[in-house]
């Protein structure tokens, strides 16, 4: 069997050293829409050394590569990666992130899941400095042809809607190059850039990353909830539910939790083409 999950999950934890500057958190806000009006006082704080503060999204970034991805090798694991999608994220912040910083990224196979037809990998990836823990990170993985192996199910993490409208609604233009500036960050994959490899994927044209929009939305959030103040968001967890072409428009709908304060329910469709649907089941959790 392609995925044996006992040996993943005991598999030893891989560790690595990743670093980054100041510069690669400017091109990161760069990649996901910041910067617009150049001049705004509210977008220098992501795009002027001088007032930089950093997105936490910006940890599915650091160090240049995707954290995850080095635990598709682990053992227990043999799949086609043209099999693999990233169906989720979720990032827990212990503090803020700093411009630029040396860590150590422990990463391993936290769970295997039995959809039936696929299997769902959480891929966690724990970030620490000399001070100390700085984020985790889960990223699920579907894998889809390699369910039916008579694991767990897992968990659901679908959430209704709220039935009122939202507090805040706000769109967020993406540029034709959205995709070609992005991938500078790290993740070179040819489906968003090469039509050649979309179209042999199933698409029309190149497709935008998954984790730029995760960005875009909580840069919204932050812009529209928190002051503008990125320090304050404590977790960020996503459900990737649908594409985005570059070039298109994504509308982030808000919604306060009146149960839990300091916490946003979030949605994100895509106004090109009718409000289909982007992101979906995410929660901003913050101070």
């Amino acid at each position: 069997m392609p995925i044996d999950a006992a040996k993943a999950l005991a598999a030893d934890p891989v560790s690595s050293e990743i670093a980054w500057e100041h510069k690669d958190v400017l091109l990161y806000h760069l990649g996901i829409g910041a910067g617009v009006p150049a001049t705004d006082p509210a977008e220098l704080r992501y795009t002027l050394e001088s007032r930089l503060q950093v997105l936490p999204s910006f940890a599915t970034v650091a160090g240049g590569t995707m954290g995850f991805v080095g635990s598709l090798g682990a053992p227990g694991i043999d799949i086609d990666l043209m099999s693999v999608l990233h169906g989720g994220q979720i990032i827990e912040l212990h503090r803020p992130l700093p411009a630029r910083g040396t860590a150590t990224s422990t990463s391993r196979v936290a769970a295997v899941y039995d959809k039936g037809k696929a299997a769902v990998l959480v891929l966690r990836s724990e970030v620490a400095d000399a001070d100390g823990p700085l984020w985790t990170s889960d990223a699920q993985i579907f894998v889809r042809g390699e369910g039916g192996f008579g694991g767990e199910r897992g968990p659901s993490n679908r959430l209704e809607t709220p039935e009122r409208d939202p507090d805040h609604v706000v769109e967020r233009a993406t540029r034709e190059d959205q995709a070609l500036l992005y991938r500078l960050s790290g993740d070179v994959n040819p489906l968003h850039a090469d039509p050649e490899f979309a179209r042999l994927a199933g698409f029309d044209r190149p497709i935008l990353h998954g984790l730029c929009s995760y960005g875009i939305a909580l840069k919204a959030v932050v812009d529209t909830v928190l002051d503008g103040d990125a320090s304050r968001v404590r977790s960020y967890s996503t459900r990737f539910a649908g594409i985005v072409f570059p070039g298109e428009t994504l509308r982030v709908r808000m919604w306060a939790d009146e149960g839990a304060e300091g916490r946003v329910q979030v949605t994100v469709t895509a106004v090109d083409r009718e409000d289909a649907p982007v992101l979906a089941d995410t929660v901003v959790e913050h101070a």
